[in-house]
């Protein structure tokens, strides 16, 4: 495979391997990353060790301290230019991320295309790290906040997205002024290590070196190491809400920040004057896509009686044709499950859900054959049905009816989660009741379109077991800083706020 080559994963001995970049690394311990569509090796890794991850974390502080003292748009032209390096690499890393992760072809080129925006967007962002003046109560005093840089950066991501999120949250600190060490997820670290080859070829001419620092880890103590690290102000985590949780207390106790982006269990509601040419299609995306892998993917529809029945036809129809296989192939829609713990995950869910009285509508089936396939499915369900407050990360989808639109959303905000939502209507007072103050309660809350693919302009993230965490755009730089309010005397008086007097002679 020529492109593995190109991205710095080469063949050794007959059998292929990755370096390990900037640290030693462990090779008692490698590990073997494998084709999740067919079960066949790709490469093995050797993580870091102790030793490594010590080096990373001096080095990515003492590169802080030169970083931050660079001017912000400096800081953004080489942004820019890692940028443009990934955009010449797109085709290659989306056929790794297909590859590793078993999405298919077509969402791997969107997910590096989202790098590159981000790069973008920060390129822009590096001329507009604004603050805000204030009008002082006090004569010839000027008011005013900035906002500096925060510290060396950690960044934990999940396997769904390997690269996106990464970039997400890289791409804002760098031009905030901040170092960031990358620890990314143990199930998919080759797009990881093949971008630190294309950051490391172009910031070997950045004035300053370890601005980017990936460390590959599967040992928990090592990775509890990083999260105690007080070098690290803030520690950005997507992942469980479990997982993110434990986080969130270690950080917490040395009063450090968490940027937490967790779970989802998003809902759909579709309403009696939706129209289900609109809907279907977003559904079966927002549910298929990333084969249901993806935080934003739908695991709630919630339907008007009187539609439920024709939306259950369609999708049923809808999710017949949906073919499977080699994620690289053109003709395929959905890919393999990442992992046999993915799988079993499935298995356990359908099992639950005929315990409980579910009625399988479409799907439900483990696919006989070579790699981790399983049918995508829907089921029907009361909407008392206890499966629908779990979120779990299999392409299985919940259809429960209601009647009024307040009894939607009461059910759509049932859940422990609050990321992403969706109404399909085209009656103005349920669409603007949905997005008011009763309505929905997630993070992100879209109109005739789908949960899944935020645009990278907009701070993403969500409420509730979520994690309160945004990322990406809008204000979302303000997370990676910190605010400095200033008061300048320009006066040869001194009052004092408040109009307080206190006289010293």
């Amino acid at each position: 495979m020529d492109f593995l080559q190109r991205l710095g994963i080469t063949e050794k001995n007959g059998g292929v391997y990755t370096d390990s970049l900037s640290w030693q690394g462990n090779a008692k311990h490698s590990f073997t990353v494998v084709n999740p569509a067919n079960m066949a090796p790709i490469a093995s890794v050797s993580p870091a060790n102790e030793s490594d991850i010590e080096n990373i974390m001096v080095q990515s502080e003492q590169a802080f301290t030169a970083w931050s003292q660079v001017p912000a748009p400096k800081r953004g032209e080489w942004v820019r230019r890692l940028a443009n390096a990934i955009r010449e690499h797109k085709a290659d890393l989306a056929k790794l991320i297909a590859l590793e992760m078993g999405k298919i072809e077509a969402e791997s080129l969107g997910e590096v295309q989202e790098v590159i925006d981000i790069a973008d967007f920060a390129v822009g962002l590096s001329r507009q790290l604004y603050g805000n003046t204030m009008g002082s109560e006090r004569s010839q005093h000027r008011l005013y906040e900035q906002w500096l840089p925060l510290s060396p950066v950690l960044v934990i991501t999940a396997f769904n997205f390997p690269v996106a999120v990464w970039a997400w949250n890289a791409m804002i600190a760098a031009v905030c002024g901040n170092t960031v060490v990358w620890k990314p997820s143990s199930k998919t670290p080759l797009a990881a290590i093949a971008i630190q080859h294309i950051v490391n070829s172009v910031m070997a001419e950045a004035p300053v070196k370890n601005v980017f620092s990936l460390c590959v880890t599967e040992d928990q103590p090592l990775l509890q190491h990083l999260v105690n690290a007080k070098t690290f102000q803030l520690v950005s985590f997507t992942g469980s809400t479990a997982v993110g949780k434990i986080i969130a207390e270690q950080v917490s106790k040395r009063l450090g920040r968490c940027l937490l982006e967790l779970g989802g269990n998003n809902a759909v509601i579709v309403t009696e004057s939706a129209d289900l040419n609109l809907a279907v299609p977003a559904i079966v995306f927002g549910a298929v896509g990333t084969s249901g892998q993806r935080c934003t993917s739908i695991r709630r529809l919630i339907v008007h009686k009187s539609q439920v029945e024709k939306l259950k036809e369609k999708l049923c129809h809808a999710y017949k044709q949906v073919k499977q296989g080699d994620p690289l192939s053109p003709s395929v829609l959905m890919g393999p499950l990442i992992d046999q713990h993915a799988v079993d995950l499935y298995k356990k869910t359908l099992d639950d859900i005929m315990k409980l009285g579910g009625k399988v509508l479409c799907g439900g089936m483990v696919v006989e054959k070579k790699g981790y396939f399983v049918l995508p499915t829907l089921v029907e369900v009361a909407n008392d049905f206890p499966l629908l407050l779990e979120e779990r990360f299999v392409p299985i989808v919940y259809i429960t009816t209601y009647d009024t639109i307040k009894k939607a959303i009461q059910l759509h905000n049932a859940v422990y989660h609050g990321l992403a939502s969706s109404i399909f209507s085209q009656n103005l007072g349920e669409v603007e009741l949905f997005l008011s103050s009763q309505g929905s309660d997630c993070g992100i809350a879209n109109v005739n379109i789908g949960p899944s693919g935020a645009e990278i302009g907009g701070a993403f993230g969500g409420e509730k077991e979520t994690g309160g965490g945004r990322e990406a755009g809008s204000d979302a730089w303000k997370a990676y800083m910190r605010r400095q309010t200033v008061t300048i005397n320009w006066g040869d008086k001194l009052p004092l706020s408040q109009g307080i007097e206190f006289d010293i002679h």
